[in-house]
């Protein structure tokens, strides 16, 4: 990743601080708070020492300041505990916000472009890649300000009683800071592969996981497993190179203090043998000031060593910034000229040598040219592969096209989705049931039906006779995409869902494919009832569903495809 990118993805990184400001604000006091309680535990400390070995004081003068010391220690264990918690409260906002913004971007590109990436690479980014940034808010932003408070606090406390140890401190700490930025620089780079490796790990392992019966059936288990290997390893690499260079910053840091730890302890030690004399202020090396230095000395790179452990957290939230930004930046159609066509409750659709062409442009299909008026069917027919989903999904402002195609007058690519999907309804060859109950399925389409209004579509559909023999019926918990249900059930619960969303332009593709003879029979008697009164444009193979229709549109594929 080159220095722009990477500036790039921390201004985008930055600019969702906001969200967390209130908790992350909370955090640094909590931290602040922290440090003043170690401040003082020190300076309880090195005073009941000096008191109790060079001055010889007995333990009962002391009593105030072991009290307070027993108490310090659930006091900042507290402290540590608020600004852990608070932190985590302001990733938690941003990556609400994060994911909300990315659902309402999957809805604004549409079906199309999510199709061009597998589904597990959207999960990916989903769920890991956001999570990955947590820590960058939760922590990282948080210890950026308290490796300033804390360092100065100490400072402050040291410098009245010891210059010379002052200038140890000051004189390391750019030195570790500089060497953990130099450590830290291909940091990023090497999340961003991470990611990707993950990305398509994850993609790979869905897709074949969906189609193992295929790969069972032909054989190609060993085969793919060995192609799974492979992305295996490569994420595995990936992963071990960032962990190197984590652990290098964090030998960095370790050096430099142990390093800076070591000429305190020295210096010191050659003071109290007399063979340095400087950085007392003429006053004198005392117990207590080489223990109050020696107390705080590790405290004093602590916030350093705790940001190279963040400064990973901040690499791989850069890294994942990078395909989340890209992403959310992902052009849309203007919507400020989108417009609601002519609607007193009918539609009428129209086509002038329309062509449908993929996001890349691609030509789908051939020029085609038809009309559906108000309240009339229309079939369409043909081979596989010419073209006829592609046809339905431009309809539904899906796919972009060439030529002219309108609603009621209006283009579709100037209609407004939200206009579509609320007035069209559809049907496609193989309908999505979620993880849910059938209930809850059937009222994705009307989500304020009763129970008595779901059995009637259930009905009209020639569903409820096998729903009324499962277990809880309509509250019958489905697996994922209806499995335990057969191809057909599924369908006709999908078509009973149809049922429940009265709209004035129904669209089917292939509606009784997964039906046998008797139960066609029976949906197709329903959805002729249910047609009535509606524009309909259906995809079928069937000569007699073609021949029933008002009109029929036989397509052919493209000579290039």
């Amino acid at each position: 990743m080159d220095k722009p990118s990477e500036q790039r993805n921390l201004r985008w990184l930055r600019q969702y601080a906001y969200l967390g400001q209130r908790w992350l604000f909370l955090a640094v006091i909590a931290g602040s708070a922290n440090a003043v309680f170690i401040v003082m535990q020190a300076w309880l400390l090195a005073a009941l020492l000096h008191g109790l070995i060079i001055e010889q004081q007995p333990l009962s003068d002391f009593t105030t300041n072991i009290v307070v010391l027993f108490l310090l220690t659930p006091a900042r264990a507290l402290t540590v505990w608020a600004k852990e918690r608070l932190g985590f409260k302001a990733g938690a906002v941003i990556r609400r916000h994060l994911r909300e913004q990315m659902l309402q971007k999957f809805a604004s590109l549409g079906p199309a472009y999510i199709q061009q990436r597998a589904a597990g690479s959207w999960t990916s980014m989903m769920f890991e890649q956001v999570e990955k940034v947590n820590d960058y808010y939760s922590r990282y932003i948080v210890q950026m300000r308290l490796v300033m408070i804390i360092p100065i606090t100490i400072i402050m406390m040291i410098l009245p009683t010891n210059w010379a140890a002052v200038a140890i401190f000051v004189t390391t700490a750019p030195l570790t800071i500089m060497f953990m930025a130099l450590v830290g620089m291909g940091a990023a780079d090497a999340n961003k592969r991470n990611f990707v490796a993950l990305s398509r790990l994850s993609g790979h392992f869905l897709d074949r996981l969906k189609g193992i019966a295929t790969l069972r059936q032909y054989q190609r288990l060993e085969a793919e497993g060995e192609k799974m290997d492979h992305a295996a390893d490569l994420f595995r690499q990936r992963t071990m190179e960032v962990l190197r260079m984590a652990f290098m910053s964090s030998a960095v840091l370790e050096f430099f203090a142990s390093v800076s730890i070591a000429l305190i302890a020295v210096y010191f030690g050659f003071s109290y043998l007399g063979e340095l004399d400087f950085g007392h202020y003429d006053r004198g090396i005392s117990l207590f000031s080489g223990l109050l230095v020696l107390f705080l000395a590790p405290e004093f790179f602590q916030p350093f060593r705790d940001l190279g452990t963040y400064y990973h957290a901040k690499a791989e939230a850069v890294g994942a910034a990078d395909s989340i930004q890209q992403f959310l930046q992902t052009a849309e159609p203007d919507k400020r000229s989108l417009l609601q066509p002519e609607f007193d409750g009918k539609i009428t659709i129209e086509a002038h040598d329309v062509v449908v062409k993929a996001l890349d442009q691609t030509p789908l299909t051939n020029p085609l040219s038809f009309r559906v008026d108000a309240q009339s069917t229309l079939a369409i027919g043909g081979q596989t592969g010419c073209g006829k989903t592609s046809l339905m999904q431009a309809i539904m402002g899906v796919l972009p096209y060439d030529g002219s195609l309108t609603i009621n007058g209006t283009e579709v690519h100037a209609i407004d989705p939200h206009w579509i999907m609320k007035e069209i309804t559809w049907l496609g060859q193989s309908p999505l049931l979620i993880a849910a109950s059938i209930a809850d399925n059937l009222r994705l389409a009307a989500p304020e039906a009763t129970d008595e209004q779901l059995w009637q579509a259930l009905n009209r559909s020639h569903a409820a006779p096998f729903v009324s023999e499962l277990p809880q019926q309509l509250n019958y918990v489905l697996d994922d995409n209806g499995a335990g249900l057969s191809v057909g059930q599924i369908q006709r619960i999908a078509l009973a869902r149809t049922m429940l969303k009265p709209t004035s332009l129904l669209l089917m593709d292939e509606p009784t494919a997964s039906l046998d003879q008797h139960s066609e029979q029976l949906v197709a008697q329903s959805l002729v009832h249910f047609s009535r009164g509606r524009t309909v444009i259906t995809i079928s193979h069937r000569a007699t569903q073609l021949t029933q229709a008002d009109n029929t549109v036989i397509m052919t594929p493209r000579e290039d495809a």
